[in-house]
């Protein structure tokens, strides 16, 4: 595989105040798509998990593109070590850039704008907008509530059996990344 042939898009969490456990994951994550090398496509913040996560990504070899909205450059720390800073104005921006950047996309457990980028990301591969794997790493049943909300709309018949099946859930970091590869 050429070096940085698969460029990885990670949701996570921004948040200084998640347990220990998150940000080992991001670690974990960080360094195993370096040693695949690939490279990473994150929300551009250098705190939390997604400081942690580039950071591991950026000591394992693998280039780092950051996307993060001006609004947001002091509240989430934008990463002055990012290989790449990208500075857009909004948050379609943001998403938009990352989505056309990544060839994969791996959810972390994460708060709000995690779930939103999820969802969007999910959706879009349903709807066969694109076809890149969309990873959910769920380690600890983080995303279990959501899950199981999600199996409630189908069998409410608000959601299909195609569109669950569009999202590959894991348990483990090698899990998800052998899932991302396709």
């Amino acid at each position: 595989m050429d070096r940085h042939a698969l460029s990885l898009c990670v949701y996570c969490g921004s948040n200084d105040n998640v347990p220990r456990a998150y940000l080992d994951l991001a670690d974990a994550v960080g360094a195993g798509l370096a040693a695949r090398d690939w490279s990473l496509v994150w929300g551009g913040s250098s705190a939390a998990m997604m400081g942690v996560l580039a950071r591991a990504a950026r000591r394992g070899g693998a280039k780092t593109v950051g996307v993060i909205p001006q609004g947001l450059v002091a509240l989430e720390k934008a990463d002055p070590e990012a290989d790449e800073l990208i500075v857009v104005d909004t948050m379609r921006e943001r998403k938009r850039e990352m989505d056309d950047r990544a060839d994969a996309f791996l959810a972390l457990p994460g708060g709000l704008g995690t779930c939103e980028e999820l969802f969007e990301v999910w959706t879009s591969r349903y709807l066969g907008m694109h076809q890149k794997p969309v990873v959910l790493l769920d380690p600890d049943d983080h995303w279990a509530g959501l899950l199981e909300w999600t199996r409630e709309l189908s069998g409410r018949g608000f959601v299909g059996q195609a569109a669950l099946d569009a999202l590959i859930v894991t348990r483990s970091v090698d899990e998800a990344l052998d899932a991302c590869a396709g």
